[in-house]
């Protein structure tokens, strides 16, 4: 039952701990030096900003229908040295099924 009645506590001394204001370097410290390419050295807030390549933007496009995949050209055989299986023809698969006995 006490228990109960600290997690309540608990929680609202953890959303206390967050960020109050801005980051800065410990006192004493500098960022980090100018990288090597650079013409000036980046800022705190340039660098805790991620790229635009970090973040991909999401794409919603939904598949009108499905499509067979194109054959791979690097698709390599299995370690075992036997042959991939072959491309499923154009068309319908449901038409191409063929069954074969086990040997």
């Amino acid at each position: 039952m006490k228990l109960v009645r600290l997690i309540p506590l608990f929680v609202l001394a953890l959303a206390a701990c967050g960020k109050v204001a801005p980051l800065k370097p410990a006192a004493g410290q500098a960022l980090p030096i100018r990288p090597a390419m650079a013409t000036v050295t980046p800022t705190a807030e340039q660098l805790l900003t991620p790229p635009t390549y970090a973040k991909p933007e999401r794409v919603d496009e939904l598949m009108k229908r499905s499509q067979p995949r194109q054959t791979d050209r690097f698709d390599l055989p299995p370690p075992a040295g036997e042959a991939p299986p072959a491309a499923a023809p154009e068309g319908n698969a449901s038409e191409n099924v063929t069954i074969s006995d086990p040997q």
